[in-house]
């Protein structure tokens, strides 16, 4: 396709044949996006059984993908049986560490914080020893 001339005017027939280009590679990145939409639902579904099975056997009682998962003890008991194991104040990250270890289940994206959180809310359990440094409190 010619560009347009120098002085930004574009002809009629430049602009209709600028307009069919588009059109054409649109319809073309149309029929690609269906075909990749299908292939991912497939993968999608794929995935769903899969998870649906492990959730049903896997005994965490969220009965699959998107429930609540379920734990025999809280994150506050699941917290305090870390940090008397260790014997000695630990940091954030070692603590999250260590209540995953211990069979704890979260969904959470960021279950990081949400120890941080409790640590900073239970101040009857956990004292803060330095910067993100807990023990429990005796």
């Amino acid at each position: 396709m010619a560009r347009p001339s120098a002085s930004g005017q574009m002809t009629i027939a430049q602009l209709e044949n600028l307009l069919t280009t588009r059109r054409r590679r649109l319809g073309e990145l149309e029929r690609e996006r269906k075909k990749m939409l299908t292939k991912l639902n497939g993968i999608n579904r794929q995935i769903s059984t899969l998870a649906g099975r492990m959730g049903a056997g896997g005994g965490n009682g969220n009965g699959g993908a998107g429930g609540r998962a379920r734990n025999e003890v809280s994150l506050v008991e699941a917290m305090s049986k870390v940090l008397s194991a260790a014997g000695k104040p630990l940091g954030v990250g070692d603590i999250t560490e260590g209540v995953l270890k211990s069979g704890y289940r979260s969904n959470s994206a960021n279950f990081r914080a949400i120890v941080n959180q409790t640590l900073i809310k239970e101040r009857k359990n956990f004292t803060a020893t330095d910067r993100g440094v807990y023990a429990l409190k005796k």
